[in-house]
């Protein structure tokens, strides 16, 4: 029951904290936000046909393909605010990716397996490591061209 309020909390919890901020800034990184969610998507369609890792525990039927409450929640709503705290200097944004990164590879991941929710089958830990990191900069490159889009739109 308590890994089920764990799953609930990182789904729902996160969302919680766009409340401080402004509905101008949200829609400005939504769509970052929206493309990260359905490339992780991807990713853990790969990662369930490769079994790069076993999901034991989850909260909708399909929750043992795709982590909801990590790819709709934490991992959506942290790439919102890394992108807004960050994303206006490159090297900034880069390290704060690699270190959120590989705590969850090294950390976060391996405490889930602790805790019998999930674990690494087919991957390891810095493998995992390189593919985020690689997505990050696939969204980074993703968030500047919808910038060009609203400077664009500011100019008409």
């Amino acid at each position: 029951m308590a890994d089920k309020l764990i799953l609930f909390a990182a789904l729902i919890l996160p969302w919680l904290t766009l409340f401080f901020t402004n509905s101008k800034t949200i829609k400005r990184y939504m769509p970052v936000t929206i493309f990260t969610s359905f490339l992780m998507t991807v990713i853990f369609q790969i990662a369930y046909t490769y079994k790069w890792w076993i999901i034991y525990k989850w909260i909708v039927p399909w929750g043992y393909m795709i982590d909801i409450s990590f790819v709709y929640g934490i991992f959506a709503v942290g790439t919102f605010w890394i992108f807004r705290l960050t994303s206006h200097k490159f090297p900034l944004y880069t390290i704060v990716n690699l270190i959120m990164d590989a705590a969850m590879a090294f950390i976060a991941l391996p405490f889930l397996g602790v805790l019998g929710i999930a674990r690494y089958e087919n991957i390891a830990p810095w493998q995992y490591f390189l593919v985020m990191f690689g997505v990050s900069f696939i969204i980074y490159g993703y968030h500047k061209w919808q910038q060009k889009i609203y400077e664009t739109d500011e100019s008409v």
